[in-house]
């Protein structure tokens, strides 16, 4: 059994279980996965009796449990320095970390309007005026980061954590038909040729179980 375990919610949804898996992934160290599916019949009892914080992801290694996705990529981080998951450069380094927190902490018209659906494409739904500037906001961080990247195809150029925040917002985007200008299409392209990615997709497609709450 491997050391680390994440737990985390239905793949079609949970986007914030996708930011944990991809930093799983991006560390390179060994992880058993544990579902717990969301919404189902003594959901929240599960919830409570599984997680610190009554919410998926969760990394236990060992007794210590984190919760919150920025948490568990930072612990992740520094378990596995030699991944390289922040820029090497002090500067983009402070900036991945502010557009990361600044994900982890906003841009709740995009996510109310538009909840990460991965099997489903819904056209026609025109954004809030609050959707409408997380979209803007967000583009103008992906040209931004893009402009003083480094070599690769990635926000900073190399796959970090910055990517991990800011992967279901690529599914959202597609998802719901947001065509990004020139930059934010090169970007998404990057994302989803991730092999990480797709094999997170291909999970996802494979469900069964729907979540009413997150169907628009």
């Amino acid at each position: 059994m491997a050391d680390l375990i994440l737990k985390i919610g239905n793949k079609n949804y949970s986007s914030w279980s996708l930011r944990g898996w991809l930093a799983a992934k991006a560390a390179g160290l060994e992880f058993e996965e544990q579902l717990i599916r969301l919404f189902e019949d003594g959901h929240s009892e599960t919830m409570d009796a599984e997680t610190p914080a009554g919410k998926v992801p969760v990394l236990m290694h060992g007794s210590l449990a984190i919760w919150e996705s920025l948490a568990i990529a930072e612990y992740l981080a520094e378990l596995a320095p030699d991944q390289n998951m922040w820029p090497a450069d002090a500067g983009h380094r402070a900036r991945a970390r502010a557009v990361s927190t600044e994900m982890a902490t906003g841009f709740f018209g995009l996510r109310n309007q538009f909840p990460m659906n991965i099997r489903r494409r819904v056209e026609g739904l025109v954004p809030t005026p609050e959707a409408e500037r997380d979209i803007a906001r967000i583009l103008s961080i992906w040209r931004d980061c893009r402009e003083s990247a480094e070599a690769g195809p990635y926000l900073f150029g190399a796959f970090s954590i910055a990517d991990v925040m800011y992967a279901p917002v690529v599914f959202r985007f597609q998802g719901y038909g947001i065509e990004p200008d020139a930059v934010g299409r090169q970007y998404m392209d990057a994302m989803l040729a991730n092999e990480w990615i797709k094999e997170w997709v291909a999970a996802a497609l494979t469900e069964p179980w729907i979540v009413d709450e997150d169907e628009v």
